[in-house]
């Protein structure tokens, strides 16, 4: 299992006055809305996962963010608990 990710290394911006230009590494999840698994926890979003090697591929390969960005069917996702 994969989580659908964006990252730019060297970002140059100007954040803070007193801190001037800075360059920085930035990194972002695609998500979409919930599944059953997923709602009981954030009912807002859950991570877009690349759940098999046709979507990891599509991925590398560039396809668009819309494509890719379905949430898991209910059930896909089992909530494990430890025993402390």
């Amino acid at each position: 299992m994969f989580f659908a990710r964006v990252e730019v290394r060297g970002w140059k911006s100007l954040r803070k006055v007193k801190d001037g230009e800075t360059a920085d590494d930035l990194f972002a999840f695609l998500t979409c809305s919930p599944n059953a698994e997923v709602k009981a926890v954030d009912p807002k979003a859950m991570p877009v996962i690349l759940s098999g090697p046709d979507d990891r591929a599509s991925w590398m390969e560039g396809a668009l963010a819309e494509d890719l960005q379905l949430r898991l069917p209910d059930g896909a996702l089992r909530l494990v608990e430890e025993a402390i």
